[in-house]
């Protein structure tokens, strides 16, 4: 049972007695064997990024941001020193260990400590980083950080509901599917369904052992190339 009954025989929610709102993310360096997080910096970071995002010609991974794709590098440049700034959204920069480049952006964003929910939301991909160890451990790093290490109680995962790579993803990730706010967002002159993904502080555990057994050494052949799937190790 997910509630109590008050002495008005109402049905109310769960006490939760020991509660105290969280701390925001701190800006720590998260990293594991494939991946390394770093609070983005453009000094660091834009160029390796900008060379990473310039291989999709197309500019199919902008295509439900709400930002992107950008005219040139020095446009680039300014979205990222803006979004390095401030404490809501946090961004950080994925790096490919094995190269040591960055290839990647996702941030913490709607931080709410007092009820202990955060989102990761602001994830931009490039090709050398999509379907890579790298791509799936940053985001291990990232729930690890907010459940672990600051205690979150709910993290979640929001997308276009037209976006079908991204629902795909909050799926494999060992997100549950939470339901369509419609019309929620207008965004580059259009409209937006928003479909909605949650991890509870309750289902990571579960979510966390799958994560780290499918990131050992022996799930991944000579090739680089994964064993057991993500899903598969988490069942």
């Amino acid at each position: 049972m997910d509630h109590e009954i008050n002495l008005l025989g109402q049905p109310i929610g769960f006490a939760l007695p020991e509660w105290q709102p969280r701390s925001r993310p701190d800006r720590r360096v998260l990293e594991g064997r494939f991946a390394r997080l770093e609070p983005l910096d453009v000094a660091r970071h834009a160029e390796d990024l900008w060379h990473a995002f310039a291989a999709d010609v197309e500019g199919r991974s902008w295509t439900y941001m709400p930002f992107g794709p950008f005219g040139g590098q020095a446009a680039f440049a300014a979205f990222l020193a803006t979004m390095s700034q401030g404490d809501d959204p946090v961004y950080y920069s994925i790096l490919d260990l094995a190269s040591g480049r960055a290839s990647g952006i996702a941030s913490f964003m709607r931080v709410q400590p007092e009820h202990g929910v955060i989102e990761v939301g602001g994830i931009a991909f490039a090709p050398i980083l999509q379907r890579t160890p790298a791509a799936t451990e940053a985001m291990f790093l990232m729930m690890a950080h907010a459940f672990d290490d600051l205690g979150y109680r709910r993290y979640e995962w929001k997308c276009d509901a037209l976006n079908a790579a991204s629902r795909r993803a909050a799926s494999r990730l060992g997100f549950r599917y939470d339901g369509l706010f419609e019309q929620a967002v207008v965004y580059k002159g259009r409209n937006r369904d928003t479909a909605w993904f949650s991890i509870l502080d309750r289902d990571w555990p579960k979510v966390k052992r799958g994560f780290e057994t499918w990131l050992l050494p022996e799930n991944f052949d000579a090739e680089g190339r994964q064993r057991y799937g993500l899903a598969a190790c988490r069942a």
